[in-house]
């Protein structure tokens, strides 16, 4: 995943900047961790999108959303894992669902490279946009983002969390950029939060 590290940084600085003049929806966020017991000390870390095929990992939207966790792990004290990265001291794994919510409250998943699961969530990943053709109400976009990290030593998992964001289809919420910054930003707010708690962040 690191060899589109470069890019991803320069598309993240511009969703970051255009993120600022859009209005987005609060994003309803859950983790799970064990820290009250065993404190979590922040390393290194390496990016991997939970995707089937190299090619989606490379993908625009997995580099954009790859680069939003990334910079909000480094704002709670990891650092990216450049050289070697296999030799991290964690990994953190990601899976990205998108899904139309009908305006009878249907939902229907939509995917571009489907992969497979981070684990207790049980998502499935996905990429993909629904399409209004009618005139009925505009249909919703939900997108979720589930994050799981891992020491890999130990092969145990330290803290795992998932945000999700519901927009109108076709407003600037729904668009995956955006809604990349604003779901990782969520999720790692007051790192590692409270565990086993469903909050609304505005």
């Amino acid at each position: 995943m690191t060899g589109f590290h470069s890019f991803a940084t320069v598309t993240l600085a511009g969703l970051f900047l255009s993120g600022c003049t859009a209005m987005m929806p609060p994003v309803d966020v859950t983790r799970f961790h064990n820290a009250q017991v065993a404190a979590i000390v922040p390393g290194s870390v390496v990016i991997e999108a939970n995707v089937l095929e190299e090619g989606d990992s490379r993908s625009i939207e997995y580099a954009t959303y790859s680069a939003a966790i990334l910079h909000e792990l480094q704002r709670v004290g990891f650092t990216e894992a450049r050289d070697g990265a296999e030799q991290s001291q964690y990994v953190a794994r990601y899976t990205i669902e998108r899904v139309v919510l009908s305006a009878s409250g249907v939902r229907s998943p939509v995917s571009v490279g489907v992969g497979g699961s981070t684990g207790s969530y049980g998502s499935g990943v996905g990429l993909g946009i629904g399409i209004n053709l009618g005139g009925r109400p505009k249909d919703r976009i939900v997108t979720e983002l589930s994050v799981r990290i891992t020491d890999r030593d130990a092969g145990s998992v330290v803290w795992e969390g998932r945000a999700s964001v519901e927009a109108k289809q076709g407003s600037p919420a729904s668009q995956p950029g955006l809604a990349a910054a604003k779901l990782a930003e969520a999720l790692f707010r007051d790192f590692p939060g409270e565990s086993g708690t469903t909050i609304r962040v505005p």
